[in-house]
């Protein structure tokens, strides 16, 4: 495979794993009652559909791309883990909050790397000079803290009470 190709298959995972993030995030949002988590995730899930929108415009710049099967399976693990997580299979709302928090995080994680790692090879594919990767990369930080609050609340009123 060449280099394009194999950064195409890269941002097809990405993409994928931006489609199931995405839905995770929603469903984070409709799980969290608490005002202070509740402004913490404010508009996460319309930051990373941003975040997704402009990852498919990387990908049309570069003309890479175009796996469905890899969308369709990051579509379907998303909706396995929406029933790993739901609360009759956890026996808590707030393990399922943390739960969804920390699959989350580790989603936001990928994405800021996605960036971090896209800004590393501008060199070689100057189509990419123009978009602003240290400030989605900056945002992704700025989306992991905001759900390492949430993850860290849901931690403290899922394990905190005893019995």
């Amino acid at each position: 495979m060449s280099s394009s190709e194999l950064l195409g298959t890269y941002l097809d995972g990405h993409l994928a794993g931006a489609n199931a993030g995405l839905e995770t995030a929603k469903r984070l949002r409709k799980h969290v009652h608490d005002p202070l988590d509740a402004e913490a995730v404010g508009r996460l899930a319309e930051d990373i559909d941003q975040d997704r929108e402009e990852l498919r415009r990387v990908v049309e710049r570069l003309g890479e791309g175009g796996h469905g099967v890899k969308r369709a399976v990051g579509w379907v693990a998303g909706k396995a883990h929406r029933l790993a997580v739901a609360e009759t299979l956890t026996g808590s709302g707030h393990l399922s909050v943390l739960l969804e928090a920390e699959t989350l995080a580790i989603g936001i994680d990928g994405k800021r790397a996605l960036w971090e790692a896209l800004l590393a090879v501008v060199p070689a594919y100057p189509q990419l000079a123009d978009v602003d990767l240290a400030g989605l990369a900056e945002r992704a930080r700025d989306q992991r803290e905001r759900v390492e609050t949430i993850r860290l609340r849901a931690a403290q009123r899922s394990f905190s009470t005893p019995g």
